[in-house]
């Protein structure tokens, strides 16, 4: 065989692969409708929000006049608290909902996930809850708007739960290769229509302290709630739109606050839990040595210990 008729061989058959490795990871928009049957079980509901139909549980008793509102972080949905709202429904009235551009929500019409976006969403959200006050519960994302409402609105929080929270200009140790791939030009094009699920599967992996936890269910979970249609362009448009927060503002804040910390976390390390703690007047710190980034998630019974134990700080 020729050299030549060797390199058209060769690159046949690399063509080939690609084609298959496409045909096999092509991943395409999933609808709202093919994904409730799944993922929004009873208690689960939507509410119109000005055209965003927002996905949410309000579970516990609805005479408790201060009810923990729990706020998910980026790619994440109302799901990653379901250890903590199981348990704690049965005394206190808990929120959960899933964020514009995760989830089951979907998309924003004008592409706008700036924190103050976020912020207001919250706020009017839970006004049509008639919530009037509240303990805000945050996962990085969910933290950094948690920690901002406080600032901005601080009649309607009475008490902070910060968990791995973002806002501060920090450096990542690892970047899960969803995110990555996100912020990749080449590559986030792509995103639109190819999704490996092992990508997912690397990313959750990337964000536990322990790889152990990483369930198929779990790897389900995020698989195809970034496939609802929208969320990966969302996820493209709010990497775009990230920046630190106010941070020079926390010893503002002035209620009593946990900050919960997975001491393995890689994406937004220690330090900053410890930044928090510092710049926050009336704060407790507690690290989970062995957990991650999302350590509600990961160790719910560990991690709702630490919050059973803080939560008579808070008055009614």
């Amino acid at each position: 065989m020729k050299f030549g008729d060797f390199s058209l061989k060769a690159l046949g058959i690399l063509l080939m692969l690609a084609a298959l490795g496409f045909a096999v990871s092509k991943a395409p928009d999933r609808s709202l409708e093919s994904l409730v049957p799944r993922w929004a079980p009873p208690p689960s509901d939507f509410l119109d929000l000005d055209g965003l139909l927002v996905h949410y549980r309000d579970q516990g008793p609805s005479s408790d006049p201060v009810p923990l509102v729990l706020i998910h972080g980026t790619s994440a949905s109302l799901h990653t608290w379901e250890g903590w709202a199981a348990e704690l429904a049965r005394t206190r009235r808990v929120i959960s909902f899933d964020l514009p551009g995760f989830g089951l929500t979907g998309p924003n019409a004008d592409g706008d996930y700036s924190d103050a976006r976020y912020i207001a969403f919250v706020r009017q959200f839970l006004a049509r809850l008639g919530v009037g006050r509240a303990i805000l519960a945050g996962n990085s994302l969910g933290g950094e708007i948690a920690w901002q409402l406080a600032l901005t609105d601080p009649a309607l929080v009475a008490g902070l739960v910060l968990v791995d929270a973002a806002g501060h200009d920090f450096v990542p140790e690892s970047v899960p290769l969803g995110f990555r791939i996100a912020r990749t030009p080449v590559l986030r094009e792509g995103m639109r229509w190819v999704l490996p699920r092992r990508a997912i599967e690397d990313s959750v992996t990337d964000v536990y302290g322990d790889p152990g936890r990483v369930t198929t269910a779990l790897v389900d979970r995020y698989y195809e709630l970034t496939l609802r249609e929208g969320n990966r362009v969302a996820l493209m448009q709010r990497l775009a739109q990230l920046a630190p927060g106010p941070v020079e503002r926390l010893p503002e804040i002035k209620v009593p606050t946990l900050i919960l910390w997975g001491g393995r976390d890689r994406l937004i390390p220690p330090a900053w839990g410890q930044a928090f703690h510092k710049a926050i007047p009336d704060s407790r710190l507690v690290v989970f040595p062995k957990l991650g980034h999302v350590p509600q998630e990961e160790d719910p019974a560990a991690t709702l210990a630490a919050l059973r134990d803080w939560l008579p700080q808070v008055a009614r």
